[in-house]
């Protein structure tokens, strides 16, 4: 307990998810947590949730969309709980019906997917940064996701918003860590959330289990703990990097599963 005691944090797209994991888990371990997301039902309830177990927490709506909610979100963390030292931007978007491949996807798609994805990490840090400079330091996180370290049959804009995100991590980590600000991210690889439960199909799911070097799927918490990580004093001589979470997915030689199903064959 108290990790990261006397720090205030905002997660954005805290509701559900990644988001409400780190969320919670920050909360247990002594930070004042806002939880920001377009879901604002979802976020008050999951913040009264954490104010029944003793935490203290508050949900607001935030639409990561509009450069003005996303003031709004770190300006009511700073006037409700005095600063900002922990912000998490997690808001992110895909959209498997329109982001194709590059000669098919749909235009708008990529301008809305570049708009919530990447410039919410900008915004989100440009207003955070000059209260965290006030306050001594903070520690800025993003997710990213694996999609921005290797390419795919679809999803163009996403792996693009996410590899930008990757990038502007290492800038905000150079421009700012002087004033004791520290910029990483998390890239999950595939996570069980209940939308990853509730839309993937169980064919998809073993594929990705395959291709795993480990034996199962990663969690929401999985995530959630490497943000506390992030977030926490622990990591203070941690920047600028992107810390992938995923299984062993991408690491090997992509060929290693159905080369060791064939020596099992052959050794029979």
């Amino acid at each position: 307990m108290g990790r990261v005691s006397g720090k205030t944090a905002l997660v954005t797209g805290g509701a559900s998810g990644i988001g409400l994991s780190a969320a919670t888990l920050l909360a247990k371990e002594g930070a004042k947590v806002v939880i920001g997301d377009f879901n604002v039902e979802g976020a008050k309830e999951a913040a009264s949730q954490l104010k029944k177990q003793g935490f203290e927490a508050e949900g607001i709506f935030l639409d990561a969309s509009k450069e003005e909610s996303i003031k709004e979100a770190v300006d009511f963390t700073v006037d409700h709980f005095g600063t900002i030292n922990v912000l998490y931007n997690n808001v992110g978007l895909t959209n498997l019906k329109k982001d194709l491949d590059v000669v098919n996807m749909d235009l708008d798609e990529w301008d809305r997917l570049m708009n919530v994805n990447l410039k919410s990490v900008l915004l989100g840090s440009r207003f955070a940064i000059p209260h965290m400079i006030k306050a001594g330091g903070g520690s800025i996180i993003n997710t990213a996701s694996m999609a921005a370290f290797a390419g795919d049959a679809m999803r163009s804009a996403y792996g693009a918003s996410k590899a930008a995100v990757v990038n502007l991590t290492r800038y905000i980590a150079a421009q700012y860590g002087k004033h004791n600000i520290r910029c990483n991210g998390v890239a999950p690889g595939l996570i069980l959330t209940p939308a990853a439960k509730n839309n993937m199909p169980p064919a998809v799911l073993d594929i990705f289990a395959k291709y795993n070097a480990l034996p199962y799927h990663g969690e929401a918490d999985d995530i959630g703990n490497t943000v506390l990580f992030l977030a926490s004093d622990e990591s203070k001589f941690i920047t600028g990097q992107t810390i992938q979470v995923e299984g062993g997915h991408y690491m090997a030689n992509p060929s290693i599963a159905d080369f060791q199903n064939f020596l099992a064959s052959v050794q029979k």
